[in-house]
């Protein structure tokens, strides 16, 4: 995640405040001492840096924090309300129109990712709010931009509305909104052309479209590993533009993520989305509390239930969640519950979310190797029917010819047996802790499958 300098930074800072039973105004000071630091090397703006610091010390050596039972958990909790604060406050939702389409128009520089995150935002339209969007390649000057819309749209089953690179963006984007409403499209998003940076002719262009169409949304697409540029970049565009919202991508990166808590403070444009990812459902609405929780280690469960609520059928959650109570779980079962999960996203970016994650050691270095779960599905996928649903028959010839039919060694075999079996005693024995609960009137099943 971007913001793992920062939070390990911020984390082990208030780890010395956390369970004082008296906090003194040296104490507030030496930690914010801290926090500066830990925020300019994240590259967050100067002065977004000294009015966070000034209005985080002012409430921490105020009455309510001094005066209470747990003050070193009120200064945390002050920085987590601020740190919200400075990145919106709470998330700025997607606007829709009275009259449709809802007309968004996507804006940036080159190289930000705009035309990927094009599709992808209309992707999650499509999934997360059930909209039915148009895609339009209104960027006539880079060869490939048209191309790769129209790749995004197929790969999508999208449609995409061209008119090829001779006539204007101005006129595609006019007879765009014509052709969405004639096909009652509810969302039209428009990829207008970028520049390698911000120039009086682009900005023509994009005023003349903004004239036109009228747009709802005006989304400014930001690479997040720029830093302080994007900033600058974010700033620029409004004031000529009037942005409504900014996608920051590339937040998955190797960046110091400092643009995120600026950008909002210094342009007033709230961060609607993030792209986290190259894959086309790698994009997510910004939710400014959720990552304050994050950074500060307080982990992001919410989160975690939408990506498994968006990635699991709930019927077979159900049929899952009885057979795991009769004890009837089999290697097949496992498997497609290891599929869910990994749609998911990576399983350590999973991890992180865990609210007390940070206290794992070595959390932030962990990198779960895909290898090792394809080596599990194979070992799965080299048994019969039958080994799948009694694995007590699999002897030593048995593991044998699995471990060669998977590209495994028998060690490696052996392991997943002896794991999945003593899997299987942990839910026969909270069936049983239930079963008790239910006759106490108290105990429900503790444990629900993603």
């Amino acid at each position: 995640m971007a913001f793992e300098g920062l939070a390990d930074r911020l984390q082990s800072t208030i780890q010395k405040i956390r369970g004082k039973g008296k906090v003194t105004e040296s104490d507030v000071k030496e930690m914010m001492r801290e926090v500066r630091l830990a925020l300019l090397e994240a590259d967050v703006n100067f002065k977004v840096v000294k009015d966070f610091v000034k209005k985080v010390s002012e409430r921490s050596v105020g009455q309510e924090v001094m005066k209470s039972l747990t003050p070193g958990q009120q200064v945390i909790k002050v920085v987590k309300e601020e740190l919200t604060e400075l990145m919106g406050g709470e998330q700025s939702k997607i606007a829709v129109a009275n009259r449709p389409p809802t007309v968004i128009m996507m804006v940036g520089l080159q190289g930000a990712g705009k035309t990927t995150t094009t599709g992808k935002l209309a992707n999650l339209l499509r999934k997360k709010y059930n909209r039915n969007p148009m895609l339009v390649a209104a960027d006539i000057y880079r060869p490939a931009a048209i191309k790769q819309l129209e790749t995004l749209g197929k790969q999508l089953s999208m449609p995409v509305f061209s008119l090829g690179d001779q006539v204007s963006p101005v006129e595609i984007a006019k007879q765009a909104i014509q052709k969405a409403k004639e096909d009652h499209h509810d969302y039209v998003l428009i990829d207008t052309a970028g520049r390698l940076h911000v120039d009086e002719a682009l900005m023509d262009e994009l005023k003349q479209i903004k004239e036109l169409t009228k747009p709802d949304e005006i989304f400014l697409v930001v690479d997040a590993m720029t830093g302080q540029d994007a900033v600058n970049v974010a700033s620029s565009f409004n004031e000529q533009l009037g942005l409504t919202g900014v996608v920051l991508t590339k937040l998955d990166g190797d960046t110091r993520g400092g643009a995120a808590l600026s950008i909002r403070s210094v342009t007033n444009t709230p961060i609607k989305f993030v792209g986290l990812g190259e894959k086309m459902d790698a994009i997510e609405p910004f939710h400014p509390e959720r990552m304050a929780s994050r950074i500060l280690g307080m982990g992001d469960v919410l989160t975690l239930i939408e990506k498994a609520q968006a990635n699991v059928d709930e019927e077979k959650a159900r049929e899952l969640e009885q057979k795991m109570r009769t004890a009837s779980f089999t290697f097949d079962d496992f498997l497609e519950q290891l599929g869910q999960v990994r749609n998911m996203g990576p399983l350590d970016e999973l991890l992180k979310m865990m609210p007390g994650a940070n206290k794992i050691k070595g959390l932030n270095n962990l990198q779960i190797d895909d290898k090792q779960i394809a080596h599990v599905e194979a070992i799965i996928k080299s048994m019969t029917k039958q080994e799948k649903i009694q694995p007590e028959m699999i002897n030593a010839s048995r593991r044998k010819r699995i471990a060669k039919g998977s590209g495994t060694s028998v060690p490696e075999v052996n392991r997943l047996l002896k794991q999945f079996e003593d899997m299987k005693k942990m839910m026969k024995q909270m069936a049983g802790m239930q079963q008790k609960g239910k006759k106490k009137g108290g105990f429900k099943f503790p444990f629900k499958p993603f």
